[in-house]
């Protein structure tokens, strides 16, 4: 994907969410291995008839050589059908390093599952938008109009507050029966122990669980060449640190941080995900399957 299309300046609005978010799954799904047998798990789960527009490749013609009707083999993570993704709109997630601050780059992965989903997969998709309160939800649905919907829904979501995750998950689970695939992108700045305790009921429902941790790359491995003053976006703390202590233990700090929560998702029996600002996102998304159906 062209650096140009993670500039903020040069594509805004609901269009411009839709066109990268359509360049994102292009990308990624031409840069997968060219199989038939595409999805999220290579377990067969069931056959489902072809409607127009549909990709031959998944057509098993064997069935259609004995029956003269053209079916598609459908996979288990094609058979999720639900999809819902829950936004960190917290006040950190204004951070930005470089040209696309956190936020930006979140709604930039939110837009792509769902064009993934209602586009290519045909799938319910749905949002929860939040901060320290649920701040917009939108059903998760397969009716006309549900992709603009939901560009939108993302176009309007703004850093402010304070991250509570407490929050949309009691949102979720009061108001979606449903088990599916959730995904939750945050930048993550609370304890580990904390986080995993909160999402990991989640699990207990039957869903399945991914976190995406989105970070600035000065977030991860800051470069100063004098002393700085350091400001918390969310609670307006600040801190002086000198280059030496942002090169050895602030680095030692957030590598220990990463490392725990991801020891501590895949404990609880959820798949963690970093993703760096500064990366494109179509090549983070084909990593991450690629990781996924290793381990399946």
């Amino acid at each position: 994907m062209s650096q140009r299309f993670l500039d903020p300046t040069v594509l805004t609005g609901i269009s411009g969410l839709d066109l990268i978010a359509k360049t994102v799954v292009d990308g990624f799904v031409a840069g997968l291995h060219r199989s038939p047998d595409f999805g999220f798990s290579q377990e067969f789960a069931e056959y489902r008839a072809y409607t127009p527009g549909d990709d031959l490749r998944h057509v098993d013609w064997n069935v259609f050589a004995r029956t003269e009707r053209a079916y598609l083999k459908r996979y288990r993570g094609e058979t999720n059908s639900l999809l819902t993704v829950l936004l960190d709109a917290s006040q950190s997630m204004e951070y930005s390093s470089h040209s696309v601050n956190k936020m930006d780059y979140a709604r930039y992965v939110a837009a792509s599952l769902f064009y993934l989903a209602i586009h290519n997969q045909r799938d319910a998709a749905g949002l929860i938008v939040f901060d320290d309160e649920v701040r917009n939800y939108i059903r998760p649905s397969t009716r006309q109009g549900q992709l603009a919907r939901l560009l939108s829904g993302l176009e309007l979501a703004e850093p402010r507050a304070r991250t509570d995750f407490g929050k949309p998950m009691r949102h979720f689970q009061e108001f979606l029966r449903r088990r599916g695939l959730v995904v939750i992108v945050s930048d993550f700045y609370e304890s580990p122990e904390s986080i995993v305790r909160t999402i990991a009921p989640l699990r207990f429902h039957g869903n399945e669980v991914v976190l995406f941790h989105i970070l600035d790359p000065q977030e991860i491995r800051p470069v100063f060449g004098e002393p700085a003053i350091l400001v918390d976006l969310e609670t307006k703390q600040k801190m002086e640190v000198t280059p030496d202590y942002a090169r050895k233990e602030y680095r030692g700090k957030m590598d220990a941080h990463i490392a725990d929560l991801g020891e501590r998702s895949r404990g609880a029996g959820m798949d963690y995900f970093l993703l760096r600002t500064d990366r494109p996102l179509d090549a983070a998304l084909r990593e991450y399957l690629n990781i996924r159906h290793e381990r399946n």
